[in-house]
C-alpha cells in the first residue's frame, strides 16, 4: 500500500478539489481492492507577453503507453524510445485528434513544441499564437476516452490572471469557459 499512496498523490489532491474529500488512511488496505484512477490534466495558459497560448497535458505513462498501442498498433515506450522523431510524431498526432479548441468560436492549432517524462507521468507541450486574450475558450477533451471507460480530465484554463477549472468524466468531452 506504501507504494500506492506516492503513485497517486497528486491524483489525490485533485480528486480532492473536484471530487469530495479523500483521506488516504480510508484507503482499502490491500493493493489488490485498489481501484486505479484513469486521470489527465490539461493545463491551458494564455501568455499575453509571447502573445501565445501555452497548453501542456499530464498524462500517466503506462495509460499513454497502452492508448498508443492501441491506436498506432505499435509498442512504445515514452521514457526511453528507440526513435525519438517516431515518439513525438505519435504523442503530437494522439493529442491533437483527442485536444480540440476553439478561442472565441475559431478553431486553433495546436503547434507541438515537445514531451518530457516526470516521475510516472509525461508531459506534453503544445502552443499557438493567440495575440489578444480570447473571451471565450471552447474544449473538446477526449483523452484517453478510447482506452479507459472511467477515464477523468481534468481541465485548468488561465487567461488574464483569472484560472477556471472543470472535471469531464468519460463519455463528457466538452467544457466552455468565459472569461
Amino acid at each position: 500500500m506504501l507504494m500506492v499512496l506516492p503513485l497517486y498523490k497528486w491524483l489525490l489532491v485533485a480528486i480532492n478539489l473536484f471530487g469530495g474529500p479523500v483521506n488516504p488512511n480510508q484507503l482499502p488496505s490491500s493493493p489488490a481492492v485498489v481501484h486505479p484512477l484513469y486521470v489527465s490534466v490539461t493545463e491551458i495558459n494564455h501568455n499575453a507577453t509571447d502573445k501565445n497560448l501555452e497548453i501542456s497535458c499530464k498524462i500517466f505513462t503506462d495509460d499513454f503507453e497502452k492508448a498508443l498501442a492501441g491506436q498506432y498498433n505499435k509498442k512504445i515506450d515514452l521514457f526511453n524510445p528507440k526513435d525519438k522523431a517516431e515518439a513525438d510524431k505519435l504523442v503530437s498526432d494522439y493529442v491533437r485528434k483527442r485536444l480540440l479548441i476553439k478561442l472565441d468560436g475559431k478553431d486553433i492549432a495546436l503547434e507541438f513544441v515537445g514531451f518530457e517524462r516526470e516521475n510516472d507521468a509525461v508531459w506534453s507541450y503544445f502552443q499557438t499564437p493567440a495575440a489578444t486574450a480570447p473571451k471565450k475558450v471552447e474544449i473538446s477533451n477526449s483523452i484517453l476516452y478510447e482506452t479507459y471507460e472511467k477515464q477523468l480530465n481534468l481541465m485548468h484554463v488561465s487567461v488574464g490572471g483569472n484560472r477556471k477549472s472543470t472535471r469531464l468524466n468519460n463519455p463528457d468531452k466538452e467544457a466552455k469557459f468565459e472569461f
